[in-house]
């Protein structure tokens, strides 16, 4: 008797079933049924069915991505041998061998229908009742760009490489007209010659490096606006992506990243709306979003909620004009309870013994809660009591903002408390026309109901980028440029809610069997 155990099967003989090799519970079987059920016309459009060999069905296509980013293999190369070599993909792809620049092309060739897609997936969870548009919360996170930071372009270094380009640019072009000349002193004149391939290239890239140039020219005078010396810190753009920026690592330090946001819906998670923006704003990004969800689903989410960055007057004023019940916590514009400067008469001083009491801003100075506005005077008050009458009316983007200082800051005993430094005429406090605004979303969230919608926020909107980078271990793009890396990020969020509608499709099945085989017994 043989030691070891038989093989179950005999390699030679046995012939395996496709079908049979998948359990009828695999996520890969909900998946193509999920797919096949979709409409792919947007997608067929984009195909030639007159010459060429018959195309792959765009659904399995689409169907091996997308099973790759939820199995976490996201290199062309990877799905390539996942179609020949996992029986799950395999069976994806009905046994077809897939090539990975296929793969890759298709991948970014799709971006419209691909949208289509997104917004289908989460049409049909609205109708399960797995989207309910209520609450909602918007954020944003960094993902790294395919990108070294080592490699970098400053003004400075594209404008010395511009001078060296230019300089040999010449010198070809030279040699050219030299060599027109002997041609035309031996063969007589003829044709011009086209520009030799070598100084076409170079065209080509003077022409990219000045794009270049303009971007760090423009970026280096937002830093002087902000204060920050461009010549000892210059703006830099990473050399492989232009497109991304360098900004704060979520890990720590620096690198060429880019700023992906996300919807996602409060009741399971799924995600509304996505984006990829090239810079740290993302505040900007709030109402754009909103509107895309108007448009994608018929209404404006119920209660939207975001963190403290998004709380600018442009964002509060635009959501109280689309009628949105927004939450966000924002700094009171006026004293509150506790504060020493909320008083009945602002024209009185706030006690000495109460003056460590008074609020203080970023800079340890006083904060601008500390000063109270009157309405009728068309003025503040300081926490001594003195006017600080209207000075003049700035309009930065557009926007009024009213300025107001005090002419008697000299010998103040708080001065040194209230003062910036480099003050020169005194402290000022400005107002624009969202103060009111501010003042609204403040009260409201001094509320029981305010307090408690936004503490579901965190959950809410931090759990997709933690699953996504977690778990589909997505926390660096594979794409360079900005359009071929939101079409790679809504690739990714469109696995992530086909991975939710898959387990609830599954789940609600389970729950149909348990409720016949309760009714059977």
């Amino acid at each position: 008797m043989e030691y070891w155990a038989k093989p179950a099967l005999d390699r030679t003989l046995a012939v395996l079933s496709l079908d049979g090799s998948i359990h009828e519970n695999h996520p890969v079987r909900h998946l193509e049924e999920i797919l096949r059920g979709m409409d792919w016309s947007a997608w067929k459009q984009e195909y030639n069915g007159q010459r060429g060999q018959p195309p792959i069905p765009p659904w399995v296509m689409a169907g091996v991505i997308l099973y790759g980013l939820m199995r976490r293999i996201r290199s062309s190369r990877q799905l390539e041998y996942a179609c020949t070599h996992n029986i799950d993909f395999i069976w994806l792809a009905e046994g077809r061998t897939i090539d990975h620049s296929t793969i890759a092309i298709f991948r970014g060739k799709f971006r419209k229908p691909l949208k289509q897609l997104f917004k289908q997936i989460n049409r049909v969870a609205i109708a399960m009742g797995l989207i309910k548009l209520v609450e909602v919360a918007f954020d944003g996170t960094r993902v790294k760009a395919n990108a070294s930071r080592l490699h970098t372009w400053t003004a400075q270094r594209v404008e010395e490489v511009l001078k060296e380009l230019e300089a040999e640019m010449e010198r070809l072009l030279n040699e050219a007209s030299a060599k027109d000349a002997a041609d035309a002193a031996v063969w007589g004149e003829g044709k011009s010659r086209e520009l030799p391939p070598e100084l076409a290239d170079k065209q080509k890239r003077r022409e990219k490096l000045r794009e270049i140039f303009d971007k760090l020219r423009q970026a280096d005078e937002a830093r002087r606006k902000d204060g920050i010396d461009p010549k000892k810190n210059p703006a830099q753009l990473p050399k492989a992506d232009t497109d991304s920026k360098v900004m704060p690592n979520k890990e720590g330090g620096y690198g060429p990243n880019y700023t992906p946001t996300a919807t996602p819906d409060g009741a399971r998670g799924f995600l509304l709306d996505c984006e990829v923006l090239g810079g740290p704003n993302e505040q900007d990004e709030l109402l754009p979003s909103m509107d895309r969800i108007k448009e994608d689903y018929g209404k404006y989410p119920e209660k939207p909620s975001a963190d403290k960055a998004f709380g600018t007057g442009p964002n509060l004023e635009g959501m109280e004009s689309r009628g949105i019940d927004f939450h966000t916590p924002v700094e009171s514009p006026v004293p509150q309870e506790g504060n020493p400067a909320k008083r009945d008469d602002p024209r009185q001083a706030v006690p000495e013994a109460e003056w460590s009491k008074l609020p203080r801003n970023d800079k340890k100075k006083l904060a601008k809660c500390c000063f109270e506005y009157d309405a009728a005077a068309d003025a503040y008050f300081c926490p001594l009591g003195r006017e600080m009458s209207y000075r003049e009316t700035k309009k930065p983007a557009g926007k009024a903002i009213r300025i107001y200082g005090c002419k008697d800051c000299e010998g103040c005993p708080l001065a040194k408390e209230c003062l910036d430094p480099k003050a020169k005429r005194g402290r000022t406090v400005s107002r624009d026309g969202y103060e009111p605004a501010r003042e609204r979303m403040h009260a409201k969230m001094e509320t029981e109901e305010g307090r408690s919608t936004y503490n579901r926020r965190m959950h809410i909107g931090e759990t997709p980028f933690a699953i996504i980078k977690g778990i589909l271990e997505v926390r660096r793009f594979l794409l360079r440029g900005l359009e071929k890396v939101r079409t790679e990020w809504r690739w990714v969020c469109t696995a992530y809610n086909l991975k939710k509608l898959i387990a609830a499709v599954v789940a609600l099945r389970a729950e149909g069997g348990k409720m016949a085989g309760n009714l059977g017994g």
